[in-house]
């Protein structure tokens, strides 16, 4: 995260330096399904949210592995804002969401509308909206609804299909994706 603890060197600080020398040299991914099975790469993940002011710019993966440490501090970036409750973010659909970056080839974070849910923000916004699911993949930590100023919905979307891992909703009118690693399916327009 872009907040600063004072502490001095951690190990987080030593990947992070570690990773800033390899992205440059980092493969481009001419699919998304082998960004996903993951051999031999570095994923990174690029977020903003606007209602938390946070932004999150970091590798979580480096050669096979996940980061505990960053998941951590994903997981506490994606956490329910209206509630402060977080989750456990199941990475299947981090890694959706990295692919989907990657293969559309931008810098800019994304801007993130919606991470965990807990069950009582997901009743609440699905008494003011029909088109918010009873049982959310956003309150399992399996759902991430998105924006990008530089691309448009139907980029978005197309990208997180290609991936072929997950729903991928598209929501015009909001300007929005939503993308999750449920069963494989897409709607919206």
């Amino acid at each position: 995260m872009t907040n600063s603890n004072g502490l001095g060197v951690t190990r987080r600080g030593l990947l992070g330096v570690f990773a800033a020398t390899v992205v440059a040299a980092a493969p481009t991914y001419s699919n998304a399904f082998g960004l996903l099975r993951g051999a031999g790469d570095i994923r990174r993940i690029r977020m903003y949210s606007g209602r938390t002011g946070e932004s999150i710019d970091t590798i979580y993966w480096i050669e096979g592995e996940y980061i505990p440490e960053v998941l951590k501090e994903i997981n506490h970036f994606m956490r329910d804002w209206r509630s402060n409750d977080r989750t456990d973010m199941d990475a299947r659909t981090i890694d959706i969401m990295a692919a989907a970056h990657s293969l559309m080839d931008v810098t800019e974070p994304y801007t993130l509308l919606s991470g965990y849910r807990s069950p009582a923000t997901n009743a609440m916004l699905r008494s003011k909206s029909r088109g918010v699911a009873r049982n959310s993949l956003h309150m399992k930590g399996q759902a991430a609804d998105l924006r990008l100023k530089s691309r448009s919905v139907s980029q978005m979307a197309r990208a997180a299909e290609a991936c072929a891992s997950g729903g991928v909703g598209r929501y015009s009118r909001s300007n929005f994706v939503h993308m999750d690693c449920g069963p494989v399916r897409h709607w919206g327009g």
